[in-house]
């Protein structure tokens, strides 16, 4: 009698079936250890915290159906079947959340219930149901592609995004992997049932949940902590990062969640891209959709790393990233596979792979800064999520010039307060001055992907509207501030950093004046742009005179060298030129910046574009 064939996850057999070695399992220990001394994980008192939380919102769905139903006077019957159910997905729902972790969450409805029912109803249900004083910071967003409130409960970060399905009942029991659930819906309900859709999926197809998460838990901390973990500016997101360990998952099935980690940086950093990393095979379904296929869609061919969801209709989770960045994340693959093969040799510890970036201590020298501002809070939100949207479209148009090797963007923004009393001073700031940073605030990272102004803004759909008292309302959402006083005014900018590498070619000059100026043209051709309220500054910026407060307690920021040699003999070529030195190019306002330790032959020049919609300027 033949034997029956070995079941196994994936669309290849796995490499490996052999079981942990006594030396494998203490590694695992040592890492999970390691991850524990990083804070990586969340203490018992807040899960249960969490678990509770959402309890609640899945009474005030159940009540939220009923008084909508009630309110359009359905019958009793269709009232009390009617039901109501939340679903989790992201880092919660696999497992991998940490403490201050968002909780992404479904709120699913039956059909006779509407998005507009959601944002007039569920909010003020939020607001009665919830033990006192447990509701803050509640942000109902409208008008993202994705529409989404954001709140905190009792502690907790909740994002809720909402879907109804083109069924007459949502039981307790619903699976919402049942590809028919999908007809009648609409590309953004896909998107949001997908969430949850993709999240269910990984877990399926993992071999071993627990090692799974040990894996994941450390790849995503390696991730952050070297930048390269934000969708939005051309690197994989969470759920990226997460399909990937899952396919190593399925290529070791018995394998401990360090030897995972291990094998992910080896495998993936050797992988013949743009093959793409599935976890299951693509199928077909009900619907008119669109499916990943680059046989048939032209935009597809030219994903440089594509990983596809597995779940139906699956979509590239990596569409944004350029050739730079594909680079970086290369080289970081790279240098995590060494650390950790020293890690299994003794010669490191799992610390050091946790080590944090060198983007700015070591990086590059050449940077540009490209700052947006904008006289209000909440106008700067939607201002710099439609600009950190874009940043990634700079980095490919600067990737097409032969003399840069690399345009690697930072993957966050840097928030900053400004008070000015007289235009003099509020040109400065807008022009990225620091000078008259407020003095009793902090420079803040931002994270696009969790503010959900800026969500709305990064999606490229209209603008928030918020209109706050004695304000006149503006079409982005902004407020109209007042001319600037004598008391002073506030100006709230962003800044993002794009890190330039130069090819090793011989090049006397870098001119990037109209990438510059085409990109910010692309800005300011935002449907809500208007010239009073938004404003944004490129500016090419030398790693000495960084900010500080791009900085971490402990680095230390480059200097600059101001060494002047002359020639040591006849046969010497070159001669190192003063730091300082700078020289008009012509009668126009052009400045050429020449490096610290730049030859002779060859110089580099950096020429960016800089100023606002009008009254443009070389610098």
């Amino acid at each position: 009698m033949a034997n029956a064939p070995v079941q196994y996850k994936g669309v290849t057999p796995p490499i490996s079936m052999l079981l942990p070695t006594p030396a494998e399992l203490k590694a695992n220990d040592e890492l999970i250890d390691e991850l524990k001394n990083q804070n990586n994980f969340e203490s018992a008192d807040v899960t249960e915290k969490r678990k509770k939380t959402l309890q609640i919102l899945q009474k005030i769905t159940l009540e939220f159906v009923k008084v909508v139903l009630t309110k359009k006077k359905k019958s009793q019957a269709t009232i009390k079947t009617a039901g109501g159910k939340i679903f989790t997905f992201g880092s919660y729902r696999l497992g991998v959340y940490g403490p201050g972790s968002d909780c992404d969450t479904l709120v699913v409805v039956p059909r006779d219930v509407n998005r507009e029912d959601f944002f007039e109803h569920f909010p003020a249900l939020l607001e009665k149901m919830a033990p006192p004083g447990a509701i803050d910071e509640m942000t109902p967003v409208t008008d993202a592609f994705v529409p989404i409130i954001t709140l905190e409960f009792s502690g907790i970060s909740i994002d809720l995004i909402f879907v109804h399905l083109a069924v007459p009942s949502v039981p307790l029991d619903l699976d919402l992997r049942d590809n028919n659930l999908l007809r009648g819906l609409d590309e953004r309900d896909i998107r949001s049932v997908n969430g949850p859709r993709v999240t269910d999926e990984i877990l399926e197809l993992v071999p071993q949940q627990k090692t799974f998460r040990t894996a994941l838990r450390a790849v995503k901390l390696w991730a952050q902590r070297r930048a390269i973990y934000a969708n939005i500016m051309g690197f994989p997101g969470g759920v990226a990062w997460a399909m990937l360990v899952a396919r190593v998952c399925q290529l070791y099935p018995q394998a401990t969640g360090s030897v995972i980690v291990g094998k992910f940086f080896r495998l993936m950093s050797g992988w013949s891209w743009p093959q793409p990393v599935l976890l299951k095979d693509i199928e077909s379904g009900p619907l008119q959709v669109r499916v990943w296929n680059p046989k048939i869609y032209v935009g597809d061919k030219y994903h440089l790393m594509p990983i596809i969801t597995p779940a139906y209709p699956s979509m590239c989770a990596t569409h944004n990233i350029t050739l730079s960045t594909k680079k970086i994340i290369m080289r970081e693959l790279k240098r995590g596979g060494d650390i950790v093969d020293k890690i299994f040799t003794g010669q490191q510890q799992w610390k050091d792979l946790f080590g944090r970036h060198t983007f700015f201590t070591r990086g590059y020298k050449y940077y540009l800064a490209i700052n947006s501002a904008a006289p209000s809070k909440e106008a700067q939100l939607v201002w710099s999520g439609f600009v950190a949207s874009k940043v990634r479209l700079l980095v490919a148009q600067l990737e097409v010039d032969d003399l840069i090797e690399i345009a690697h963007p930072f993957n966050k923004g840097f928030d900053r307060i400004h008070h000015v009393t007289s235009d003099e001073e509020r040109k400065a700031v807008l022009g990225g001055s620091l000078q008259y940073q407020a003095h009793n605030t902090k420079t803040e990272t931002t994270d696009v992907a969790k503010d959900p102004k800026q969500i709305a803004a990064a999606q490229a759909e209209a603008g928030t509207e918020i209109v706050e008292p004695e304000d006149k309302a503006a079409p982005n959402g902004a407020r109209v501030p007042a001319p600037t006083t004598q008391t002073g005014s506030t100006i709230y900018t962003t800044t993002y950093y794009i890190g330039i590498e130069l090819a090793q070619v011989a090049v006397k000059s870098l001119d990037i004046s109209k990438i510059s100026k085409g990109w910010m043209d692309t800005c300011y051709g935002w449907a809500n742009f208007r010239e009073d309220i938004n404003f944004l500054h490129v500016a090419h910026t030398r790693n000495y005179d960084l900010p500080a407060d791009v900085f971490e307690m402990g680095e230390v920021k480059p200097t600059r060298l101001a060494k002047r040699k002359g020639p040591k003999g006849p046969d010497s070529g070159t001669r190192e030129v003063p730091a300082s030195k700078k020289r008009k190019a012509d009668s126009s306002e052009i400045e050429v910046l020449v490096p610290e330790t730049a030859k002779v032959e060859p110089r580099y020049i950096l020429i960016v574009y800089r100023g606002s919609r009008h009254g443009w300027r070389w610098a």
